[in-house]
């Protein structure tokens, strides 16, 4: 068994949304995300689906081409390769409980790698 307290986890990253792995198995990886305001994890659309629980603050989900607001206690599921990201308001930390399964490869996390370094949400449409 795995377990872990959601708040006892709570690490942020000046630099870019902090992403604490709770388990990770050939099936699926669980992390907690830590988002200072407008942090984000760039689009992508690995093949895997994503379930994004908001544990507090506020932001955007991206879904295809579509945008959504969350806030806290929004469960909220993205299939996979389906264009998606997800971004902290700017007035707002952003805190969030995230299972992809099965885990994205690492190629699959280049465009996140690429977002990040630009400083891009979405790197493809630059």
């Amino acid at each position: 068994m795995t377990a872990t307290n959601f708040d006892a986890e709570r690490a942020y990253d000046d630099r870019k949304f902090n992403a604490v792995e709770v388990f990770k198995s050939e099936r699926m990886k669980v992390v907690c995300g830590y988002f200072e305001p407008g942090q984000f994890i760039p689009v992508h659309a690995p093949s895997s689906d994503v379930a994004i629980h908001v544990h507090s603050g506020t932001g955007r989900v991206r879904d295809g081409e579509d945008e959504h607001a969350i806030e806290p206690g929004d469960v909220v599921v993205v299939e996979a390769d389906t264009d998606r990201g997800i971004k902290a308001d700017e007035d707002s930390r952003l805190e969030a409980f995230l299972v992809s399964a099965p885990p994205p490869t690492d190629a699959e996390h280049d465009p996140v790698r690429e977002g990040i370094k630009r400083g891009e949400f979405d790197p493809r449409s630059a």
